[in-house]
């Protein structure tokens, strides 16, 4: 039997789910960022006889003559509901400025997620061919796809290409292509160093912010990658009537 104190033990309100803030960085650019609880078990009595128990969350059922419903009506019920759509982003995704994301290589799970972003625009960076399944769902969903082939650095070998890297900033210069998914194969490398081009020179930030941003993604700071960022430069063109909001 319980003690006869234990609804001052054991508290029967108070409910852990899950939160969702906004962060800000010093330029105003937002990063949503979700925080994962767990429920706490709820604890009911019956102040008629004390008996308590713990309450469970239960699959709705159907309506019956009797009070008695077998478990296997139960299951069945359960499995017979209309599954939802998951909604899952590509690895490293984040939001880099208002109308400009960044992510790994998409895959067909990470689909249904990105067409919530109604995205007008895909850059990639990378060696290989886009994904034949990929390109077919770019051209359903009307998004047009630059494709700069650029190879992740190897130092003495393979070196990051300034050339690829402007002619990207090109396009994210023109508000008309937002909003634009820029990827790379796994979102760390090759776009950190067009994210860390895009802050230096159009958004003016400072290179230890920069580079504190890269190591958040690539896992570490690459000595080539950073040295990329910091002696890159480019003369871009862009038209004042389309510029960015964001653009310094």
């Amino acid at each position: 039997m319980p003690p006869a104190n234990w609804e001052a033990a054991y508290p029967t309100n108070g409910y852990f789910g899950s939160t969702c803030g906004v962060h800000s960085t010093n330029n105003g650019v937002h990063a949503l960022r979700e925080y994962g609880g767990s429920q706490q078990t709820r604890v009911a009595s019956n102040s008629s006889n004390h008996n308590y128990t713990r309450s469970t969350t239960s699959v709705a059922e159907p309506a019956h003559s009797s009070s008695r419903v077998s478990s296997q009506s139960t299951t069945a019920n359960f499995f017979d509901r209309p599954e939802k759509k998951l909604f899952v982003p590509p690895l490293n995704f984040a939001m880099v400025a208002q109308g400009i994301y960044r992510s790994g290589h998409p895959l067909p799970i990470n689909f249904p997620y990105l067409e919530q972003l109604k995205l007008k625009t895909i850059i990639y960076l990378g060696e290989n061919d886009l994904r034949k399944v990929n390109e077919e769902w770019a051209a359903k969903n009307g998004i047009k796809v630059y494709h700069f082939r650029m190879e992740s650095c190897k130092l003495p070998f393979i070196e990051n290409d300034p050339k690829a890297v402007a002619a990207a900033l090109q396009v994210i210069l023109d508000s008309r292509n937002f909003p634009i998914l820029m990827h790379s194969n796994k979102g760390k490398h090759r776009v950190g160093v067009l994210v860390g081009a895009m802050r230096k020179l159009l958004q003016k930030w400072s290179l230890a912010t920069i580079f504190d941003e890269y190591g958040q993604f690539a896992s570490g700071k690459e000595d080539s990658d950073i040295e990329f960022i910091e002696i890159f430069n480019a003369e871009l063109r862009y038209d004042q009537r389309y510029a960015p909001s964001w653009l310094r």
